[in-house]
Parts: C-alpha cells; sequence; structure tokens
C-alpha cells in the first residue's frame, strides 16, 4: 500500500539532521543486533554466534528494521527525533525495493568513507547515493505552526 504524505513545509534534510537521525538509529540497531545474537544463543544451544547462517540472521534483521519504518511511516525512531522523512519523488511512501536499494547504498557510501552523504554538498538536489540510486528524499519536516 503507498502512502501519500504532505508536502507542505517540506523540505529537503541537511546532513547534519541526516547524521543525527543515524547516530540515533545506530544505538538501535546496536540494540536489535544484541537481541538477535541472544536469541540466536538459545535457538541454537550454544555458545557462539558465528558463521554465515549468524550473519545472514543479523543482516536480514537489521534490513528489515529500516524497511519496515520506511516502506510504513518513512521514519525510523531516530528519523522521528530528528523530524525527516524518508519518501519517494512524488511525496509517497517508498516500496521494499527502494528501502533495498537505499540500505545496500547506504553501507556502500559509509563504506567510501561517506563519500555517498558527502555528495549531498556539492548536488544541487541535496541528494545522497542513496537517494539518486533509489529516486527517494530525505525532507525536513519542520514544528506545526499552531
Amino acid at each position: 500500500m503507498t502512502r501519500t504524505f504532505d508536502q507542505n513545509n517540506a523540505s529537503h534534510a541537511s546532513l547534519m539532521r541526516r547524521l543525527g537521525a543515524i547516530g540515533y538509529d545506530s544505538l538501535v540497531v546496536i540494540a536489535l543486533a544484541f537481541a538477535v545474537t541472544a536469541l540466536w544463543l538459545w535457538l541454537m544451544n550454544t555458545d557462539k554466534a558465528v558463521g554465515p547462517a549468524f550473519q545472514s540472521t543479523l543482516f536480514i534483521s537489521i534490513f528489515t528494521f529500516f524497511g519496515f519504518f520506511w516502506t510504513r511511516s518513512g521514519q525510523t525512531i531516530g528519523m522521528m527525533a530528528w523530524r525527516v522523512r524518508v519518501q519517494s519523488k512524488e511525496g509517497n511512501s517508498i516500496s521494499w525495493t527502494q528501502a533495498l536499494i537505499r540500505f545496500f547504498v547506504a553501507i556502500l557510501s559509509t563504506g567510501c568513507l561517506g563519500a555517498g552523504y558527502l555528495w549531498m554538498l556539492f548536488n544541487d538536489e541535496k541528494l545522497t547515493w542513496q537517494d539518486m540510486l533509489s529516486n527517494s528524499e530525505i525532507v525536513y519536516l519542520p514544528k506545526d505552526k499552531t
């Protein structure tokens, strides 16, 4: 189901807001990794969490966390705190395919010493590599003026 978001007052999120959201979400992902590891150790009745099956489980769990939030509300927990949202260029929620592309390209962007994120400083539309390749954008959501 595609959800359309209100475009009023939405502008591209700054690099600092994005990094703030990433920082918050990193803490959630660490907690998720601990929980998945504990569950793995218990279910497998072992004292070691190693190997491709465990790594795949951890990877899928982390992607599912991001994919769930991105495709539903467009916001992870960190993104809510920093008032940013991911959406399609048309202002709709992103698809699972877009989420998967964003996820993989964000890993690549980080692996290239953050070059994919810094790209937005030189891009006229303020888009990162994952924004461009997934046909999505991160927008800033200002506080309601009531």
